[in-house]
Formats: C-alpha cells, sequence, structure tokens
C-alpha cells in the first residue's frame, strides 16, 4: 500500500511543501528513509517504532520506504517524526481518512507516543493558508500558527489522540487566537531613559536615533552610562505594529528562541552579543544556516558593547546588512536570506584604558596604542554609524541630585510623531524611516540650499568627510528636521547632523 502526507520544511524564513510518500510491500522488514534525510531524519523510525508501540498500535513486519520529496532539498530536524508515523499507519489502513492530503502535519514524535513542539511553526502557518490547507501541529506551537489568519490550526499532543481525530473518532475544534491576546506587549517592569542621571546631550542623540533608524557609536570612559543608554533605546521605539511583529517572530521561530507556548514577539528585539562571537554566530551561517545575531535583532536594536575588542572579520561582515537590511548566507548545497533591518548601536572606550581625556583620571595608553585600538574600526564601517556621541563621566552633582530626567514614555511621542511624518513622506516607496533612504531619494527628499548648502560645503572640506558620510548626515539632518515638524532643512539641523560626526576625523 501506498500514502501520502504533506508536511513542511523551512529555507531561511520561508517554507517549502514536502511531500510523506509511505510505501509498505512484501519482504524482509526493513524501515528506510530516502530522499536526501539528514541524521536526525534518519533516527526517526527509531522515535517512529516506539511512538507507534506505545499509543497502541504496531508496525507492520513488512519492507517499509519512506520518501521525502523533493529529493533535492536536504531535510533536517526532527519535524518529519508525525507525518512519518502518519503516512505509515495510513498505508497499513489504520486510518481511514480519505481527505488527510488537505491537512499540513509536523511534529516531533517522543517514545510514549507524546508530541514535542518544533521550530518554524508561523512560515509553515502561512505556507498553509497560501495552499489553502489545514494545518496540525504539537500543542506547544498552536499560539504562533493561530497568529496567521485564514488557516485551520489543529494542535494535538499525542499520536494517538491524533489518529482517533482523523478517523472521526474524536472532535476537535480548531484553535483560534485573538490578535488583541497575542499582541499585547507589558511594558511593566521596562527600564525607562530617565533612571540615567545626566548625559543629556546623548538622550537627545539617541532620540534622533531613533526617530530616523539611525545606527550610533558611543565613545566614552567606563561607567559614563553608556549600557544604561543603549538598553533603554527599545523603549523610546516606536510601538511594534503587526506586519513587523510577524516578521520578527518569522526569524525567532525558525531559530528556536520563541518563548515556550509564546505566540509572538511582541516587543522590539534587543540582542547584546559578547566580543567574543564569531562572525558565524554574529552573521548568521553553519552547516545548514541559521540565523545570526543581527537577524534575531530584525526589527530592533543590535547593541555591541566594546566595540574594538570584536574581532575585525566580524565587524566587517556587517558591512551588508547595515546597508541592504539583509543578509544572504551562501552554501554548497543552498543560499538563504534572512531579514536584518536593525538599529546598531556601538559603545567603546575613547582608549584602551579607558581614560583618554578625562578630567579626573589619567590616562596611561601611549598614542600609538590609542591609535592601534581605535584603527580596529574601519572607515567603511565607521561611515555606515551615522551618529558618534561622546559620553563622558557623570559629574557627582547629577548622580546625586533628585531631579528625573525625562520619560522614556515623552521622548517616544515625539519619535512617534516623527516616524508618522515619514511613513506619510515615503508611502509607496517600501522604506518607513530616513536611514533607509537611496542615494536618489536623498536627492529627492533631503535637498538643502542656500545657506545649509554652503554650510554643508565648509563641514565636507574641514572634517574631510567620505560620499556615504556626507550623504548620512543629510539624512540625519532630514530626522532632526522632522522631530521639528519642518518640511526644509534648515540650518541648524544640519549643525546639530555634523556634530554628529564630529569624530570622524579622530576614529580613521
Amino acid at each position: 500500500m501506498l500514502s501520502r502526507v504533506l508536511t513542511a520544511t523551512t529555507l531561511g524564513v520561508d517554507a517549502l511543501l514536502v511531500e510523506v510518500e509511505a510505501d509498505i510491500s512484501r519482504g524482509l522488514p526493513s524501515f528506510s528513509t530516502v530522499g536526501l534525510p539528514d541524521n536526525a531524519v534518519k533516527e526517526s523510525k527509531d522515535r517512529v517504532r516506539a511512538a507507534v508501540k506505545n499509543s497502541g498500535f504496531a508496525l507492520p513486519a513488512k519492507k517499509i520506504t519512506v520518501n521525502l520529496a523533493p529529493a533535492y532539498i536536504k531535510k533536517e530536524g526532527t519535524t518529519f517524526d508525525l507525518p512519518v508515523a502518519v503516512g505509515i499507519l495510513k498505508a497499513e489502513g489504520m486510518i481511514k481518512n480519505e481527505s488527510i492530503e488537505d491537512y499540513l502535519i509536523m511534529g516531533e514524535l517522543s517514545l510514549d507516543g507524546g508530541i514535542r513542539p518544533i521550530r518554524g511553526a508561523l512560515p509553515v502557518a502561512v505556507l498553509a493558508r497560501e495552499l489553502g490547507k489545514k494545518l496540525i501541529l504539537p500543542l506547544e506551537n498552536r499560539g504562533e500558527a493561530a497568529i496567521v489568519k485564514g488557516v485551520e490550526v489543529y494542535a494535538v499532543g499525542s499520536l494517538a489522540e491524533l489518529i482517533e481525530f482523523l478517523n472521526g473518532n474524536s472532535l476537535m475544534e480548531p484553535f483560534t487566537l485573538g490578535e488583541r491576546a497575542a499582541f499585547s506587549p507589558d511594558p511593566g517592569g521596562r527600564p525607562d531613559i530617565s533612571d540615567v542621571k545626566g548625559q543629556e546631550h546623548v538622550k537627545r542623540a539617541l532620540e534622533v536615533a531613533a526617530a530616523g533608524g539611525h545606527n550610533v557609536l558611543m565613545i566614552g570612559p567606563p561607567g559614563s552610562g553608556k549600557t544604561m543608554l543603549a538598553k533603554r533605546v527599545p523603549t523610546i521605539l516606536p510601538d511594534f505594529t503587526l506586519e513587523e511583529a510577524i516578521g520578527t517572530t518569522k526569524v525567532h521561530s525558525v531559530a528556536g528562541t520563541l518563548a515556550p507556548g509564546g505566540a509572538l514577539v511582541t516587543e522590539r528585539p534587543f540582542r547584546s552579543p559578547h566580543h567574543t562571537i564569531s562572525d558565524a554566530g554574529l552573521i548568521g551561517g553553519g552547516r545548514v544556516p541559521r540565523p545570526g545575531e543581527v537577524s534575531l535583532a530584525h526589527n530592533g536594536v543590535l547593541f555591541l558593547d566594546e566595540l574594538p575588542e570584536f574581532r575585525k572579520n566580524v565587524l566587517e561582515v556587517l558591512r551588508q546588512p547595515l546597508e541592504d537590511g539583509r543578509v544572504t548566507i551562501s552554501r554548497a548545497a543552498v543560499s538563504l536570506t534572512y531579514p536584518a533591518e536593525f538599529m546598531l548601536i556601538g559603545a567603546m572606550n575613547p582608549c584602551p584604558c579607558g581614560y583618554l581625556g578625562d578630567a579626573h583620571k589619567e590616562c596611561v595608553c601611549t598614542p600609538l596604542q590609542v591609535q592601534q585600538y581605535r584603527s580596529r574600526i574601519s572607515g567603511p564601517l565607521l561611515d555606515r554609524i551615522d551618529i558618534h556621541c561622546e559620553v563622558p563621566a557623570v559629574r557627582f552633582r547629577e548622580l546625586s541630585g533628585s531631579r528625573a530626567g525625562e520619560a522614556s514614555a515623552d521622548i517616544k511621542d515625539r519619535v512617534d510623531r516623527a516616524r508618522g511624518i515619514q511613513a506619510g513622506r515615503y508611502k509607496g516607496l517600501g522604506i518607513f524611516s530616513n536611514s533607509r533612504l537611496t542615494a536618489r531619494l536623498v536627492r529627492r527628499f533631503c535637498e538643502a540650499g542656500g545657506e545649509t548648502s554652503r554650510l554643508l560645503e565648509t563641514a565636507v572640506e574641514r572634517l574631510g568627510l567620505s560620499a556615504r558620510a556626507y550623504t548620512r548626515v543629510l539624512k540625519v539632518a532630514r530626522t532632526i528636521a522632522d522631530l521639528d515638524g519642518s518640511e526644509p532643512i534648515l540650518p541648524h539641523h544640519v549643525s546639530e547632523a555634523i556634530q554628529y560626526r564630529s569624530l570622524d576625523r579622530q576614529l580613521v
């Protein structure tokens, strides 16, 4: 007997339909899996045997052949356990449902017949909707799959329960999840930018960065508040839209970092990898490519503390995602593209000891040491960071004062208004913030004439700005004008934007 069951596998953040064909024929008892399976898929036969036996059924003592089509795509993981078991039982006549191909089935089997959670349920739900299929998957994954409207999601906890459902011996209602229930960020307990004493000019720079989606580099001595400030940037960023939340959740679903039973990533990610991370860990990779930190920070913040301590090859691979908003990983067998639209925040000391220019502590570094330390950040990478900001040590008067700074909610209101202006201006162009303006769009929307143009010319000549840095100045000036509610870019907008590039000559 031959049966066919539909399932899926993930490639990047998308799902691909896979047909599980199970054939049972006469011959010596055997169980073979073909269709380019990896070791985890090959091992499924032992899990399937035990799960079927402990669910009250028995595999036939015949020759069992399972094919995973298309055969040219590498199949990996344990998500094929459940469709393989269903396919074999269907071929043996233990499942009477003739409309089994109306379902996409996936799940990992435990030896007692239970069904364990899987990765990539959200992309598979999107595929099921596109194909007009119903979806059967583990209980723990029902929330993220039910977010996709227009697809019936059935969540099962065991193989026996699924067989009863498919044979029509039990009723099971599709799982539904209200959008409001899933998409409800909990702001309670979040840090607030008012916790940071002083550093008002840095908070202003971060406000500009949040309003335009710009990258930031903070430079200051140890203990000046760089990390505190970076961790509070997500609190002044605009709230997630449902579309952004689904895009980010896709990445976390494929990577397996979604919270158990979670439906959506409802708050903007904040990723802070250690400086010992490899280039594959940051960008993504492996024998079968997986998302890296830049993709896990999609639509959120990637914070690189002690930026010069990262290996040079690790920093240099940031160039493509910073420029394109995506990262492509190529291997001999497959080439995958992951989204990587994130806001980069870097932090570093001014020198190896950390106290160059400090008014109270003497720097012990030689000029050569300082130069070598700063040269770890290449000019091309620095050009891609829009805002450079000095973070001096906080004075005692500010630390001991009782005056609270401006709250995150107040700054966020201004950021939301500026983002609203940008959304209206770039409607239909496929971009949503000033940081994503192309050279052609910069000429169209960031026109500077008269006194503003002369000010820019002087800055380019005196600071030796590159063409890319010049474009970045215009983008930041456009954001400052949006925060002011001004359509034309005025000289004082450009002056503030130039101030945020004043470290170019010191760091290259």
